[in-house]
């Protein structure tokens, strides 16, 4: 296991997700994020089945900021309840590991 953590988040357009990636990089919550466009979603949410397009935001940091980077995309989210999922990486390749944990900040 190492200390990189991926985060996956939908949000409702490429837009939006661009800027969340662009103020939690800025705010050296997140080494890096992927805006992945034209997802297509098929849920249930209060008694319906919704079919919606949306974005993909893949985000990369550390184990230790998951909290704060949590937070914080639900303050910046439009979303009533967003997703945030925490996928721990068991392995990469170290150099890029490595820059993961260089590019944000340090542990609490």
């Amino acid at each position: 296991m190492t200390d990189a953590i991926v985060i996956l988040v939908t949000a409702p357009s490429a837009d939006k997700a661009a800027e969340l990636a662009h103020t939690l990089v800025e705010e050296n919550l997140a080494a890096c994020g992927n805006v992945l466009p034209g997802l297509r979603s098929i849920y249930r949410w209060e008694g319906k089945v919704h079919d919606e397009p949306e974005a993909l935001l893949i985000l990369k940091t550390r184990a230790a900021l998951f909290e704060a980077l949590r937070e914080r995309i639900i303050a910046l989210h439009p979303y009533q309840v967003p997703e945030v999922l925490r996928l721990d990486v068991a392995a990469g390749h170290p150099p890029y590991l490595q820059w993961i944990i260089d590019s944000v900040r340090p542990s609490p």
